[in-house]
């Protein structure tokens, strides 16, 4: 297990060693991958060239880790850019490189140094749904909306087609203020989260939580209440530097 910690430590870093065959198209990737070790479970969401990886214990209600950042993929590589490591904040703003081997719905994943290897299931392969990299836009408080512009500090929600994954970080400084993940639902106006992983608070771990929300002009507006019973009404836009 203690090797098994290491090589998550140092995610995004060691996510992805070569191997054949070359895969040049990022929308190879794209979608949700899990395996499970132990009573671990890790889940990793690639979506929009963004990349999003979590250890936790679902079980357990016990979250572990999380890093991700943006990701491109040429020449049978992966190239990544760490925006946030709860681990190891000394690691933002690094570029990591390595290649993978994809086989249908299995991703094979290799320690650079002594071979040790991972083999990831697919969940699902994205582009459904709410798939996307999103992040708020405008929020509304009292009785009118507030832009949030895009700065450093930031929250994002990855989606798939069926799992979700929101930080809260700052991209320049390497803080990490929080992540929450799981799967979700979307149909006929209602959008449905559960709760697999919470880094703030365990408790919330099995809570369902459903919202209204409906696509428009390109953005996602959502509303209903948070996890605490506070009125929520955001609206959510692809994330575009």
């Amino acid at each position: 297990m203690k090797k098994l910690f290491y090589f998550f430590l140092m995610v995004p870093a060691a996510i992805f060693m070569a191997m054949s065959p070359v895969v040049n198209k990022q929308d190879a990737l794209e979608g949700a991958w899990e395996f499970s070790y132990e009573g671990q479970d890790f889940v990793m969401l690639l979506q929009d060239g963004y990349c999003m990886f979590t250890q936790y214990s679902l079980s357990g209600k016990k979250f572990v880790l999380t890093s991700g950042g943006p990701y491109t993929v040429a020449d049978g590589k992966v190239k990544i850019k760490t925006e946030f490591n709860s681990a190891d904040k000394s690691d933002v703003g690094k570029f990591h490189e390595y290649a993978f081997t994809l086989s249908g719905d299995e991703l094979i994943t290799k320690m650079p140094d002594d071979g040790f290897s991972l083999t990831w299931k697919r969940i699902d392969t994205g582009g459904k749904n709410l798939a996307g990299n999103w992040r708020i836009t405008k929020r509304k408080q009292g009785n009118e909306m507030a832009d949030i512009p895009l700065r450093a500090r930031r929250t994002l929600k990855l989606l798939t087609a069926t799992r979700f994954q929101w930080a809260a970080i700052n991209i320049e400084t390497g803080e990490f203020s929080g992540t929450g993940g799981g799967t979700y639902t979307f149909k006929d106006g209602k959008y449905t989260e559960n709760i697999e992983f919470f880094s703030r608070d365990s408790s919330r771990v099995g809570m369902s939580l459903s919202f209204d929300g409906k696509l428009e002009n390109g953005d996602w507006i959502h509303s209903g209440k948070s996890s605490k019973g506070d009125p929520i009404y955001e609206i959510w836009s692809r994330m575009k530097e």
